[in-house]
């Protein structure tokens, strides 16, 4: 089963997705980016044998209108789409993931205050952006000297829209983003929907270099607050580290982490399967109100 259908949000209409019908509570997903459409999460949409999975492009990028409008891409304006997405699909109960930036707004939807979310999985969350910055460093000086060499010269000219720099650039994506090799069709499209002025404004140039209004974003100091039974994923090569995951978990009072060895920042698409069996594992032990314990493991 599937439907969809467009959704008011400040600023415009967004596309949704439902797919699924099973008995289980919903499952509602935020892409990541920001600006990056959901498609790159089609895999999730297997989890839709046991519940409705839902998935919607944000506003500025995919099938969503795309406002020229740089205002509009701020936090709390996103915080607001994903309650009027909740109203009109009337998710009044549900589970609530996000991926990447996603995990960054589903961290601020429940800070806001948001009820019905009987479960939480932040996948790959880049929750303080100054301990993600420490991390990126760290890794772009991993990479080969002929690419850090190139990143660095154009970096101090100001070239950084030069094919040069985006193919050195694209060898940090191969290592700590998605290590699939071909890249997923689904990872591919995202690229093509992308919101570009989303993500410039609110991020920046690339990966490693944030700039945009997210730059001063950090919720460590008010992660303790998140009481949701909550799962934290991450891979071994991840831009979002498995050290800067599980700090966060330990901040949480009802959390674990999950980190997948053979992945980088997209597991759901590196170790499909694995993954998958995971959320399963953890929404199935939600629902039967199973209290998980913090820890960690290692797929």
């Amino acid at each position: 089963m599937q439907s969809e259908q467009y959704v008011d949000v400040p600023g415009g209409r967004v596309w949704c997705r439902t797919v699924g019908s099973g008995p289980g509570l919903p499952l509602l997903v935020l892409h990541g980016g920001p600006g990056f459409t959901c498609e790159y999460l089609d895999s999730l949409a297997e989890l839709g044998d046991g519940r409705p999975v839902v998935m919607f492009d944000q506003l500025g990028c995919g099938r969503s209108d795309r406002p020229d409008d740089a205002s509009l891409w701020t936090v709390d304006r996103f915080v607001a789409e994903v309650a009027c997405v909740r109203r009109a699909l009337g998710l009044h109960q549900l589970h609530l993931l996000g991926q990447s930036w996603g995990a960054m707004l589903a961290v601020d939807v429940v800070l806001a205050g948001a009820t019905g979310i009987a479960g939480l999985i932040l996948a790959s969350p880049p929750l303080s952006i100054p301990l993600w910055m420490a991390d990126a460093r760290r890794l772009r000086a991993q990479l080969p000297e002929r690419v850090q060499r190139t990143l660095a010269e154009h970096e101090e000219r100001g070239f950084t829209a030069c094919p040069e720099y985006r193919a050195a650039s694209l060898e940090y994506s191969r290592r700590y983003i998605c290590r699939a090799d071909p890249w997923p069709d689904g990872y591919e499209r995202s690229f093509v929907g992308e919101g570009e002025q989303v993500y410039h404004t609110m991020w920046g140039p690339n990966e490693f270099t944030v700039t945009g209004t997210l730059s001063s974003y950090d919720r460590t100091d008010r992660l303790a607050e998140i009481t949701h039974p909550t799962l934290l994923t991450c891979g071994r090569f991840d831009e979002a580290t498995p050290e800067a995951t599980l700090a966060y978990q330990e901040r949480m009072p009802n959390a674990r982490t999950v980190v997948f060895e053979r992945s980088a920042h997209c597991a759901h698409l590196e170790e499909r399967e694995a993954y998958l069996s995971e959320l399963r594992t953890f929404l199935g032990a939600v629902e039967s109100a199973d209290q998980l314990g913090a820890g960690s493991g290692a797929k």
